[in-house]
Parts: C-alpha cells; structure tokens; sequence
C-alpha cells in the first residue's frame, strides 16, 4: 500500500502508548477550552452569589448558602448533573425558598461549560 504507515515489528505497544497519551492530551485540552467559554456566563450569571473566585463568600452568597466550590469535599459530592440541574431548573432549599433562580438564557451547552468551570475551582 503506497503511503501506509509501518511499525516495526516489537514497536507496537510503544506506538498504543503514544496513540493513548495523545488521546488523553486532546480530552484535557477540550475540557479545558470548555471550562474557558464557561468563565464569561459563570461571572455573569453566577459570581454575584458564588463569587469571582468560586468561594461563596459574597454578600449574597452569604445570605444564601453558596457552597465553596474551591473545597475538595464540596466538588466531590456536587456531581455534575446536579449541578448542571441547579444551574437549569434554579435551587430551592428544603422550605421550597427560591435560593437560585434558573439560567433561562443558557443552553445546555453553556451550562456544561459553566459546570466545567465551576470544577477549575477545586484546590
């Protein structure tokens, strides 16, 4: 075959090795570039409570129980989806007190992106 590309016989497992590193290179690269189109609705929409730096520990943010999201512990047990829901539907504390309003003017792309961004704040 004119063009085909050889490996050498014994240099298969180094060449799968190298196929894999690349593959998972290019995935934290797309994560990433999600997380950065994220950044401008999560400051926009999601900052005057949680903050610019993802703490919480604005006035707002204070009044209403915004989670540190720079806290392992918080990232671990707010799964995606659950974010993700948050961010769409809004959050209501267990009286059924509006605490967030939902995104109505996102997708859910970008609200995957803000969740992706939301997750660069774990420490």
């Amino acid at each position: 075959m004119a063009g085909a590309i050889t490996v050498p016989p014994g240099k298969e497992k180094p060449m799968k090795k190298l196929l894999l590193f690349g593959g998972v290179l290019l995935a934290l690269a797309t994560v990433e570039s999600i997380a950065a189109d994220g950044k401008a609705d999560y400051e926009r929409a999601c900052a005057k409570c949680h903050g610019k730096d993802g703490r919480g520990q604005t006035k707002m943010g204070r009044r209403t129980g915004a989670k540190d999201y720079t806290d392992p512990k918080v990232q671990e047990a707010v799964t995606d989806n659950a974010a993700f829901k948050a961010v769409k539907e809004g959050f209501k504390d267990k009286h059924g007190k509006v605490l967030m309003k939902p995104a109505d003017d996102m997708n859910d792309e970008a609200i995957r992106a803000v969740v992706a961004y939301m997750r660069t704040f774990k420490k």
